[in-house]
């Protein structure tokens, strides 16, 4: 078997690790930071194995309208931003239409109704199970109406791809969550997901797991990475490392490596924030609101509230207002104390223009890889594609 760099050690990275680790490659991580740290340190914690269809930008007149003049809290931008994103939004606004949605969902959803399996094998191996709870989560709507063509897209997704799920009036939403405050239509609970209560120490337990396996974590620098004989190497803290094979797993920081070597990714930024606030009201199961672009998700560190997407340049200053704006609409629906951190954690969600990750090789080189790209679902995808790159290589279909 092959020896075989790792770089980024996120939930993409450290799953592709074991995949390939359990294949019999001696496989090497490497990451500026400690495991789960970035990225995948701030999502809202869900194995969205209800997430059949990847999210799609709106291309009706009032919604584009809505975005444009900042009216709602679920998509917001910066305007200094979008020149720079703007072959990668064109591309991602092409493939939201009806059609090619259709058929990216065809390729995408497979992937996403495997992901608790995928990650089951490894949450009970590496004795993760006290951080994992499986009775889904709540898409909570303030309307009659908005709860009703919700419960048609249920049924239009039961019906497509089999996704469980179940519409709750405000009297039975009461009686299932009392932690909420009155006043909501009801909801959707989504029955698939599963939530993590800490999802960096998901990503820390993973890597742990594969330390036991025979696999090495090293600091290092990607940046470094450069051609050596028929392989690469890499610069990290215990001196220059050699492989065989290369595998770029860097999420949002993966285009600019690329391109040192060739290869140009439009890449769509879309930015997220959280924050932890101290859980009072006692709530038991993540909430998704859509109105307000936000997802409130118990952690062990306290309640997150986690936002929608800002579109803005990749290393642009945090601008936190979605997040107050989301931080005050939690508060309507549950009792939440102080913040736990002195301040909000900011990441950034890796998009493609087609809507799919780039899982594979690199088409102008024999042993340089790629698994990136998975938007807003690398914490979800990331055990499936590493299992998918790690078929890829041993030259299975």
């Amino acid at each position: 078997m092959s020896t075989v760099l790792i770089l980024g050690a996120g939930m993409v990275g450290v799953s592709t690790a074991l995949a390939l680790r359990a294949d019999g490659h001696d496989v090497v991580l490497i990451d500026r930071r400690e495991p789960g740290r970035e990225t995948s340190y701030g999502n809202a914690g869900i194995i969205q194995a209800e997430a059949v269809e990847p999210y799609a930008l709106p291309r009706d007149i009032p919604s584009l309208v809505r975005i444009a003049l900042g009216r709602g809290n679920d998509v917001r931008y910066q305007l200094a931003a979008l020149p720079g994103q703007a072959q990668a939004l064109w591309g991602y606004f092409r493939a939201s239409r009806r059609d090619r949605h259709r058929a990216i969902s065809a390729a995408y959803a497979p992937m996403i109704r495997r992901s608790t399996t995928d990650h089951q094998a490894l949450i009970a191996e590496a004795g993760a199970e006290r951080l994992i709870r499986r009775d889904g989560f709540y898409q909570i709507y303030r309307s009659a109406a908005a709860l009703d063509a919700s419960s048609r897209e249920v049924e239009r997704l039961a019906t497509t791809y089999g996704v469980g799920a179940e519409t709750l009036d405000a009297r039975q939403l009461e009686r299932r969550e009392p932690a909420l405050r009155p006043g909501l239509a009801g909801a959707v609970r989504w029955a698939d997901p599963w939530t993590c209560r800490d999802p960096g120490g998901l990503v820390t337990a993973y890597a742990e797991l594969f330390q036991r396996r025979g696999g090495r974590c090293e600091v290092g620098d990607a940046t470094t990475l450069q051609p050596a004989g028929a392989g690469w190497s890499v610069s990290t803290q215990s001196g220059r490392i050699e492989a065989e094979h290369a595998v770029i797993a860097l999420g949002p920081w993966s285009p600019d490596l690329l391109r040192r070597f060739g290869y140009r990714f439009p890449m769509v930024y879309k930015r997220g924030y959280h924050r932890h606030f101290a859980n009072t009201g006692g709530l038991a199961i993540t909430l998704h609101d859509p109105d307000y672009g936000m997802v409130v998700s118990p952690m062990e560190a306290g309640v997150r509230v986690a936002t929608g997407a800002e579109l803005a340049r990749r290393d642009a200053p945090a601008t936190p207002r979605q997040l107050d704006r989301a931080a005050a609409m939690a508060r309507q629906l549950t009792e939440l104390g102080d913040p736990v951190e002195a301040e909000a954690w900011m990441g950034r969600r890796p998009c493609l223009p087609g809507m799919l990750p780039f899982v594979g090789l690199l088409p102008r080189h024999r042993t340089l890889w790629g698994n990136f790209g998975h938007g807003h679902q690398g914490f979800t995808l990331g055990p499936t594609t590493g299992r998918l790159l790690a078929d890829r290589m041993a030259g299975k279909p």
